[in-house]
């Protein structure tokens, strides 16, 4: 077969019109991201060398066989862990010369996921970094073609195995806060958490083994979700409840929207009750009182999962796996322990 050349430029569909595949196997010729056939291979060759298609960064990158393209995989681009980790990576990856494309994959369910990848892996990239904070993203890991280098970034104890991984110590700092309110004189401390997500991650681990070893037996989690409309319902439970007196929170969002309700409430912050979020987001510090808080670091984490890419682009069999422990961060929302019980408005029709 062959074209008529017209005054425009080649596309891809020329190429893949000539070459007799689809639009899509010339993109994987092009990434080399996903295996194709040598004979088709060669084709698409060919119909490249004829046309003359080297108009797009993606080709002349093939040329010259330099790879800058990094892919972010990541379940969220909006909650503040996920961006802030994203922003890191861009960070790192733009001072080394590198761009970014970021994948949101909608769920853990393999069509997503499958989707997701199909639309990253048209690129022609140099790696991947996988924000390995949730499902979805255990997912993307277990779907990806082993042919790309590949970095997972993670709050979870342990990874899947494979991958080298930039880690968030969420165990340490779990245990650090609880152990902060436990020192304060607190009987317990009850853990306002992503339930039921929040019992496979690190922070809620160290809660409980704070406890534990401390010979206090774990209450039951106060279970939430995301909705920062969780934390306050919580929060309304937690004024009605006096025996409650310091809780740890899985994120800043759920503490300052139990703090509001603990406040509605006429329970006082933290002569009453004491509280500790997490994330360090930047108008934690500007509550009333300001809230004391775990800070993970997240961009410092996407710093160091593309700092663990660019090793495994040069040396992959000398590639270990970095981990980092959050700071407590302590403010006014935790105090000594009220050694009598606090006052509970009555609640009048």
């Amino acid at each position: 077969m062959r074209i008529i050349k017209d005054d425009r430029p080649p596309v891809i569909a020329d190429v893949a019109k000539l070459a007799g595949v689809s639009v899509p196997t010339v993109s994987r010729v092009l990434t080399g991201n996903i295996p194709v056939s040598e004979e088709r291979r060669k084709r698409v060759l060919a119909a490249i060398e004829e046309l003359q298609y080297h108009p797009s960064p993606l080709a002349r990158a093939l040329k010259s066989g330099q790879r800058t393209m990094i892919a972010i995989f990541a379940g969220s681009t909006e909650t503040y862990g996920y961006a802030y980790t994203i922003a890191g990576i861009e960070e790192a990856a733009k001072a080394a010369g590198y761009s970014i494309v970021i994948s949101a994959v909608k769920s853990a369910d393999p069509s997503d996921v499958q989707a997701a990848l199909e639309l990253a892996l048209q690129q022609q990239l140099a790696g991947v970094i996988v924000l390995d904070f949730d499902p979805s993203a255990a997912e993307v890991l277990r779907q990806l073609p082993g042919t790309v280098p590949t970095v997972a970034a993670s709050g979870f104890p342990t990874g899947q195995a494979g991958f080298p991984y930039a880690f968030i110590d969420e165990y340490a700092g779990g245990r650090e806060a609880t152990e902060h309110l436990l020192k304060l004189g607190h009987h317990t401390v009850y853990h306002l958490g992503l339930f039921p997500l929040s019992q496979f991650s690190g922070r809620y681990q160290g809660w409980k083994d704070a406890l534990t070893d401390a010979g206090i037996a774990p209450p039951p989690v106060l279970e939430a979700s995301r909705e920062a409309l969780s934390g306050y319902d919580q929060g309304l439970r937690i004024a009605a409840d006096p025996d409650i007196t310091a809780v740890f929170c899985s994120n800043d969002g759920l503490a300052i929207a139990a703090l509001r309700a603990l406040l509605e409430k006429g329970v006082r912050v933290p002569q009453d009750v004491s509280i500790v979020g997490w994330d360090n987001q930047p108008f934690s510090q500007f509550t009333w009182p300001a809230l004391t808080t775990v800070a993970p670091d997240f961009k410092g984490l996407g710093h160091r999962a593309f700092g663990l890419l660019q090793q495994s682009l040069s040396a992959p069999e000398d590639v270990s796996d970095s981990t980092a422990v959050p700071r407590l961060l302590e403010r006014e929302s935790t105090a000594q322990a009220n050694i009598r019980r606090r006052h509970v408005p009555s609640q009048t029709p």
